[in-house]
């Protein structure tokens, strides 16, 4: 990600976490997310006209968001300020998914991300570069392995440099 290059803070995992949250807030579901030059293009699907006890028939519609470098910043800047305030924890289906995800490809350092969601399964197509060329690769991950990162997440916080520290401090 060209902006987040460099920045301690900002990272795969951070902007994923991110995105989650807004993804959660707004009800979006079944998501498809590609990289773009300046942000990040998000398509799913939203559940439409179920608002009040007359609307007898909710209809499902395809949206499209795109998430700018400043949004997603703004996001970021929402969500540190939340995290730890003793808060009534928001709906949390895309948060923790996309954040796994996120440090997933934190590892694998891809030039180009993109992804698309169905029933909780993910498959991602990363542009990999190397000192031969550059390739797409493909990873999928079921929902069992998605569930199953998101429940190791506080081991590996735990286990983060400077988290003991953090903890004490």
């Amino acid at each position: 990600m060209r902006i987040y290059e460099g920045s301690p803070r900002q990272d795969f995992e951070e902007v994923f976490r991110s995105i989650g949250a807004h993804l959660d807030s707004v009800g979006m579901r079944e998501i498809l997310l590609l990289e773009v030059a300046d942000g990040f293009y998000v398509q799913g699907l939203m559940i439409q006209g179920a608002g009040t006890w007359s609307e007898a028939i909710a209809t499902t519609v395809k949206e499209a968001l795109t998430l700018r470098d400043n949004e997603i910043s703004a996001f970021m800047d929402e969500a540190l300020a939340r995290r730890g305030k003793g808060r009534e924890p928001a709906p949390d289906r895309y948060e923790s998914a996309l954040r796994v995800i996120g440090r997933f490809l934190d590892e694998q350092h891809p030039r180009d991300v993109f992804f698309f969601e169905q029933d909780g399964a993910y498959v991602l197509r990363l542009l990999r570069a190397t000192q031969t060329g550059t390739f797409h690769e493909l990873v999928e991950f079921t929902k069992a392995d998605i569930d199953a990162m998101v429940a190791g997440g506080p081991i590996l916080r735990a286990q983060a440099p400077g988290a003991k520290a953090a903890r004490n401090g």
